[in-house]
């Protein structure tokens, strides 16, 4: 008997019953988190779960990958054309930064 812990849909991955990033999950996991700090930062996560994401995401990690890095470069790209859209507000924002205590 299997069970399904991540689903691709909407052109991402998700945890299957859940509204959690298979993304969120990879990313504390490749920054040094355990499954089980993991599951404390998503309560409505299982460890089960939690287990079941990393071992997809270990069964599938060039896909899964491929995804995020995909993403990135749509993110930074958005990123890009925001600041190109409206300086002021970001040199604003960095100025903002900058005084903060």
């Amino acid at each position: 008997m299997t069970t399904e812990y991540v689903e691709k849909c909407d052109q991402g991955y998700w945890i299957q019953g859940a509204r959690v990033s298979l993304d969120s999950i990879v990313y504390a996991f490749l920054s040094g988190q355990t499954a089980e700090s993991i599951a404390q930062s998503f309560p409505t996560l299982s460890l089960e779960q939690v287990y079941g994401a990393v071992a997809y995401y270990l069964s599938h990690r060039s896909e899964v990958d491929g995804y995020l890095r995909k993403a990135r470069g749509e993110f930074e790209a958005k990123r890009e054309a925001a600041h190109t859209a409206d300086p002021m507000f970001y040199k604003k924002l960095a100025g903002a930064r900058q005084s903060k205590p």
